[in-house]
């Protein structure tokens, strides 16, 4: 049986199919759910998507992850395509997990683009 995913990992994710501006295919995701849902077997869960295509200077749409946490290739988290998936679609994990002061920069990112501040 696999185990659920905690908050601040990395997993892959196939998140295929695509549509419109929506990352796909099966990418690392981080894992951003609250992680009392996530100790509740909560059937979906709230994810951030990772990119190769690195865009500088875009904080808080984008986040800066270096190679660490079982990526190959120095990463941009896209805020900007925070997304519920299903669980099925959590293919393998977990790859890494960020350093808190890297989460830390994450919420305040959520934060923002949510205007949650």
């Amino acid at each position: 049986m696999r185990r659920m995913p905690e908050r601040g990992e990395v997993w892959l994710a196939d998140l295929d199919p695509a549509r419109g501006t929506e990352p796909g295919k099966t990418r690392p995701v981080l894992i951003v759910q609250a992680q009392a849902l996530l100790d509740a077997g909560h059937p979906s869960t709230l994810i951030v998507p990772l990119a190769t295509n690195l865009v500088e200077d875009a904080e808080p749409l984008r986040v800066r992850v270096p190679i660490s946490a079982g990526l190959r290739a120095e990463s941009d988290l896209l805020v900007d395509q925070l997304r519920a998936i299903d669980n099925r679609r959590l293919v393998q994990g977990p790859l890494g997990h960020l350093p808190p002061t890297l989460v830390a920069r994450v919420n305040l990112a959520l934060r923002e683009v949510l205007d949650l501040t």
